[in-house]
């Protein structure tokens, strides 16, 4: 997050539902404009693609030469980050946020290059597609059959000054993916398997459309006044579901513009086991998504989950559903049932793993 006495940087992301729809034509246009204006603007990270109108944009705009990463034998290149703090524009052009740097590389994520600039008062003009949302995650595996590893919290999302979409209908994107404006033609044979297929573009452009207004929407008003008087606690536990269920409670709370916990009980105990580990890393993934995290120790879990979401005044308890062969079962087969009779001053929302759909 930024820190000190100088302002930090302004983020805006040009966000759209896939590749071809225009998101790096417009934030080099953007970019163009401001240099006209009189800003210092550089390009600090720039995906061509080979295609000839974006490429065309970059020409009076100066370009950071990347570095090289040795890897496995193998050189890479990346954003240079410690140039472009040392060159300090007014604004830096980024494409590709959610990328993933080589091993090796000072920083994990493009976003936390990112977030360096920001805080040295640099502001960011970057790209992104809805897919690459953690809260997403699964909503989008459910949608196209494919798990998306490069994703970026949403936290970091919320803390862009702007969020615009760049929208293009799917039957437009399909014309130019078939023109060969989105990709050259083998790897446009390829994308038409994945996420190029026409009901899976509409799917995931109404998942950017309805973002985009939730953004639009929550920088209308102060967090602060108007927070709401929800409160959300998130039922942690060894479970593999736990993770969706993360990102589903969170998602909740964002909308509602709730406070979320969530928490972890554990037998006491059982503090080296391999369920304790699972459910660190769970707890772990929580705190990633800026979420409160607490592990208590007790023997009656209901019961204990209860009072605590009782002791915190949350009004909504989210649970995941146990399926026959997880740890979750371990808790008795009438464990949500037993919460529901326990929190009756509270909603217990109980979540089932997402299933696949099944092709039309």
């Amino acid at each position: 997050m930024h820190s000190g006495n100088k302002p930090s940087g302004k983020l805006k992301i040009f966000l759209g539902y896939a590749a071809g729809v225009g998101k790096t034509y417009q934030m080099l246009d953007e970019a163009r404009r401001l240099k006209q204006n009189g800003c210092d603007v550089v390009i600090g990270y720039f995906e061509p693609h080979g295609r000839r109108d974006t490429i065309a944009l970059t020409e009076g705009l100066t370009i950071i030469p990347r570095r090289t990463v040795s890897y496995r034998g193998s050189i890479f290149e990346e954003m240079d980050t410690e140039a472009i703090l040392a060159r300090h524009p007014d604004i830096c052009a980024v494409d590709e946020f959610p990328h993933t740097n080589v091993p090796g590389s000072a920083r994990a994520k493009r976003w936390e290059d990112v977030e360096l600039m920001l805080d040295a008062g640099i502001d960011v003009l970057t790209t992104m597609n809805i897919q690459h949302l953690e809260s997403l995650n699964d909503q989008i595996w459910q949608i196209s059959g494919i798990r998306v590893r490069e994703t970026i919290p949403d936290w970091v999302l919320k803390q862009a000054d702007e969020v615009v979409m760049v929208d293009l209908t799917p039957r437009a994107l399909l014309n130019r993916l078939e023109r060969g404006v989105v990709y050259a033609p083998d790897k446009a044979e390829r994308a038409k398997t994945n996420f190029f297929k026409e009901e899976t573009l509409v799917a995931l452009r109404e998942l950017a459309l309805r973002e985009t207004a939730h953004e639009v929407d929550i920088r209308q008003v102060s967090s602060a006044s108007q927070r709401g008087q929800e409160r959300i606690v998130i039922h942690v536990t060894a479970d593999p579901a736990s993770a969706g269920l993360i990102r589903r409670g969170k998602r909740v709370a964002d909308y509602l513009r709730a406070d979320c916990l969530a928490v972890a009980i554990v037998e006491s105990g059982n503090s080296g086991s391999e369920k304790a580990a699972a459910i660190e890393r769970h707890l772990g993934f929580a705190r990633n998504m800026q979420i409160e995290t607490r592990m208590l120790e007790g023997h009656d879990v209901a019961r204990d989950l209860v009072e605590f979401a009782r002791r915190n005044q949350a009004t909504q308890i989210f649970l995941s559903r146990p399926s026959r062969r997880s740890w979750l079962s371990a808790l008795g087969r009438g464990f949500d049932h037993r919460v529901v009779h326990l929190a009756r001053d509270m909603r217990v929302v109980i979540v089932a793993g997402r299933q696949r759909s099944q092709p039309r």
